[in-house]
């Protein structure tokens, strides 16, 4: 089995009330327990990113990665089915699946 590093990007922001967060996290466990076996991290939400180049270390840039979860699938296109229902997409967001390649 491949590994898989699914970003997520623009929409599906969260929203301030409580009560719809916690419906959100239920939905992310939901389909968590679907994907079953195949979740190798479930990942997390990223904050402030710093980017680094030859050019020196730029701070403050908005990043388009929200967060992140790692799976494992046969290819990429049965990753991309696993997270074709995933609720940040339902929501409006959109979520990249890239192969990571063995060293």
């Amino acid at each position: 089995m491949a590994k898989f590093l699914i970003t997520y990007h623009e929409g599906g922001e969260m929203p301030a009330d409580p009560a719809i967060r916690e419906k959100m996290v239920n939905a992310f466990t939901v389909w968590a327990a679907g994907v079953g076996g195949k979740m190798i991290d479930p990942g997390a939400p990223v904050g402030r990113a710093k980017s680094v180049t030859s050019d020196g270390v730029k701070d403050g840039e908005p990043d388009s990665v929200g967060g992140y979860t790692l799976l494992s699938a046969d290819n990429l296109d049965d990753a991309v089915e696993l997270v074709r229902n995933h609720p940040f997409v339902a929501r409006g967001g959109t979520l990249r699946v890239s192969e990571v390649m063995a060293p």
